[in-house]
């Protein structure tokens, strides 16, 4: 039975078949190798031009600050993820590793690095969210405007990190 749909972007047929509506269904009897092979000849006979791959991209940074974001924020959800599983998994309690840490003797330098490289990624992402909410209200899109602020999340992150580290 073949419905006749109106969908958002125009009409699209449908089939109706085990109660399913089915739209844009690969035929059967037809292999994933064979549907690949139609379309890129189907492109190479309307000569089509093939996406140019990331290395030809001039790297800017708004484009380097997208690509943080995205990792601080997954960095700091994984951080949080395995800090809270071993915090369920480990026999002892909190207070018994903050000793062990402490018995460990790192030198000043050690522990100020690694309050840095702990407090970098949470406000790096802190103040990227804000410039993002500031986007989200409609400013701030202006090339000028972009790098500026990106300079600006920048500049602060680093100072936030040092001022963390240095308690």
């Amino acid at each position: 039975m073949l419905l006749t749909t109106v969908a958002r972007q125009g009409l699209c047929s449908s089939r109706l078949q085990f109660g399913v509506l089915y739209r844009h269904a690969v035929p059967m009897g037809t292999t994933a190798k064979e549907e690949m092979n139609k379309f890129w000849t189907k492109n190479t006979r309307l000569n089509r031009p093939v996406s140019p791959h990331v290395s030809i991209y001039k790297w800017s940074v708004p484009m380097m600050m997208s690509i943080s974001h995205r990792g601080t924020g997954v960095a700091l959800s994984s951080g949080i993820s395995a800090f809270a599983l071993a915090a369920l998994v480990l026999p002892e309690s909190y207070p018994y590793y903050l000793d062990l840490i402490h018995s460990m003797s790192f030198g000043p330098q050690f522990l100020a690095f690694s309050k840095f490289a702990l407090a970098f990624p949470v406000a790096y992402h802190t103040f990227n969210g804000i410039r993002h909410l500031i986007w989200d209200l409609g400013k701030g899109f202006r090339i000028p405007e972009v790098y500026r602020s990106g300079y600006i999340v920048i500049a602060l992150t680093v100072v936030t990190s040092i001022g963390l580290a240095a308690m």
